[in-house]
This record gives structure tokens, sequence and C-alpha cells, in this order.
């Protein structure tokens, strides 16, 4: 369990990273508590990337969430997300919080339904059925006294008692593998790697991953230029423009599908959080976005 406090301008970002153990690391991405700390009153803003699916419980303060196609919460203590390909704007004040990233096979195992029907899409996790076996956790989290080693253990033994691996395990875990790959940006090529036909892949990946294969290559393309830019410390988009682009033409136009925006404006607007966010994942954890995280297997550390 590691991480540190970044400052980026009147806000402070403290965030510490856990690691799941063995026998949940390929259903998780991080565990991590976060406090950010804003004078009164103040609020910053900021934009979530295209990501798996979230669980996030705020203890105090949460913040106000919209998506692009304008669904907004407001007030939730326990916000679930499904896997998007568009940002999440968020506006926060000081507020503390727990995240939980779930890989596809975290979700396979945990929500147990259909992810192509939750994609970009934000709930209040108290008031949506399909989250209502995380609202014991939300309960304690949210009102929780305890130190964040005693809470990590308890979101640990919760999630170890829930529900067994489902009977698609290794073959999600392989398509997944396969996927983070940076060299492999063909459909054909992903299929063939997993020995599944096109047919059969298109299946697992909209109930498990939530979007057809060929969407989440690209997604995947666009995060590594993304997250590449991010960690870039003021360098250009020429610089990190993922190498199986045909030329920028082709990058700008997939930024503005999965972003909203084009690259340049994206880089004019201020990221308190997610430039401090990302750079200390990076740092603690070796990948700043959990999109190009890869399903850690049994025996490995995590971290």
């Amino acid at each position: 369990m590691t991480g540190g406090v970044v400052q980026e301008g009147s806000e402070h970002v403290n965030v510490r990273f856990f690691a799941p153990p063995d026998d949940l690391a390929p259903c998780f991405t991080t565990f991590y508590k976060m406090e950010v700390t804003l004078p009164e009153g103040e609020t910053v803003t900021d934009y979530l990337q295209p990501e798996w699916a979230n669980l996030r419980f705020f203890p105090t303060n949460p913040p106000r969430v919209e998506m692009h196609d304008g669904q907004e919460l407001v007030g939730a203590r326990f916000q679930a997300t499904g896997p998007s390909s568009h940002p999440l704007k968020f506006e926060l004040g000081a507020c503390r919080m727990w995240g939980i990233g779930l890989l596809p096979l975290g979700w396979a195992r945990f929500v147990g339904v259909p992810a192509d029907q939750h994609v970009n899409m934000i709930y209040n996790g108290e008031t949506t059925d399909v989250f209502a076996r995380f609202a014991p956790l939300c309960e304690h989290l949210c009102v929780s006294r305890a130190s964040d080693e005693d809470e990590f253990a308890h979101i640990v033994e919760f999630f170890q008692t829930l529900t067994p691996p489902p009977r698609d395990q290794a073959r999600i875990l392989e398509v997944h593998e396969a996927m983070v790959d940076p060299y492999l940006v063909e459909v054909s090529a992903l299929a063939d790697r997993v020995g599944l036909t096109k047919r059969t892949l298109e299946r697992v990946c909209s109930r498990h991953f939530g979007f057809p294969p060929r969407l989440l290559l690209r997604r995947q393309r666009m995060m590594r230029s993304l997250a590449a830019f991010m960690l870039s410390d003021g360098g250009s988009w020429t610089e990190v423009i993922d190498r199986h682009y045909h030329d920028q033409a082709h990058f700008v136009h997939e930024f503005h599908t999965f972003m909203g925006m084009s690259p340049t404006q994206y880089a004019q607007m201020p990221h308190p959080i997610l430039s401090a966010f990302m750079a200390e994942r990076q740092r603690v954890w070796g990948s700043p976005v959990q999109t190009l995280d890869t399903p850690r297997q049994n025996g490995e550390s995590g971290v």
C-alpha cells in the first residue's frame, strides 16, 4: 500500500493505493483512498477519461458528475459507473473517497449482468438494483472511523465472500491480456491470438467488456496517447501519438470521437485532479490509467 501527497495549486491530492490480494487481483485495477483538500467553499472541475467500471464511495461531500450526454448525478455518496468510452465531468470540493476499479473479470464476477447494457452510465449505487449487493460496503465505508488499513481489510473480506469466479474467467482473462498488447490493433489479430471466431469474440467483449472489440482496441490506442501526454510534463501531442495512427489527422478524429473535444482543447484545460492522480498512480503503481492495466494473475504482487 503506497501513495503520497501531490499539490496542484490550492488543492492537495492525497492518494494511497492498495494492492488487491492474489485471489482478487485479476478482478480489480486498484483500491485507493483519496483525500482532496481545498479552501472552504472552493471547487475544482476535471474530466475522468474513458475507463473500466468503477465504484466510488464518498463519506464526505460527494461531487457533482455529468456524462457527455447530459446525465447528471449530484450528492450521491455511492457512485457507480459502467465501462466508458467518453469522459465524465466532475466538480468537487474538499472530500474523502474510496475508489474501486473493476476490471472486466471483476464486472463479470461481482456485477454479473451484461456490461454492454451499462456503458457510459452513472448511477446512484444505493438506489440502483444492479449495484444493490454493494450497499453494505457503502454503509460501512461512509460511516467508518477506522484506519485506512482496517477499511481496506474490510473491503477485501467483503469481496472475497461475495461470489465465486465465473465460468468464463479463463476466456475473459485471455482476451483482456491480449487486448492491452500495444502491438495488437486489429480485431482479426485479437481473435487469432485468443483462438476465438470473430463472432464469439464480439459476444465475449460485449457481455464482459461492454463494447465491441474494434472499439475497445481503438480506445486502448487513444488512451495510450492520452496517458503519455498527461505524463509528458508539457510535451506536445506530436511526441506522444501512438505509432499506429496513420497520421495526426487520424489521431485528432479519434480523440474527438472518444473525448468530445480536440486534443488542443483538452490540453488547454486545467486538470487539477487527474494530473496529480495519474502522476502518482504511475509512480507507485506503474500504470497511469486503469485501461492500460494488465489483468494480474494469481501470484503477482500487483505493484
